[in-house]
């Protein structure tokens, strides 16, 4: 077993993460994981990440307040949802998306995606 005490989470940086504070609870720089890893986002009021497909697929659930969550697939329009706490939501490989929190108050939200991308075949 390993343990990551909250307290001790390490923060990290996220490209195009916009007013948003990241920390790695699992996997990674946290710790042994041979398949994923694990991180929670605190994202303020007005605090958004950019429209970016990724090879990874990506598992978000929210712990508190409320998040929109826009996807778009290539040459499809982009759908947008707004989840609360303890709803989650799946991006397949090469799906964009967008986190944007829209309230007045922070929102946390849990991320979990493999180590890397699948191998093309």
């Amino acid at each position: 077993m390993h343990l990551t005490r909250f307290d001790t989470a390490q923060p990290y940086e996220a490209p195009n993460h916009f007013d948003m504070h990241c920390l790695r609870l699992q996997g990674k720089e946290a710790g042994p994981s041979a398949q994923m890893w694990m991180g929670m986002s605190q994202i303020l009021p007005g605090g958004h990440t950019t429209l970016d497909p990724s090879p990874m697929e990506k598992l978000y659930f929210v712990l508190e307040g409320r998040v929109s969550f826009t996807a778009q697939m290539p040459d499809e329009p982009p759908q947008t949802v707004e989840l609360g706490p303890y709803d989650s939501c799946r991006f397949a490989p090469g799906e964009a998306r967008r986190l944007d929190n829209p309230g007045p108050r922070p929102a946390l939200v849990l991320l979990v995606m493999p180590l890397a991308a699948p191998a093309a075949g």
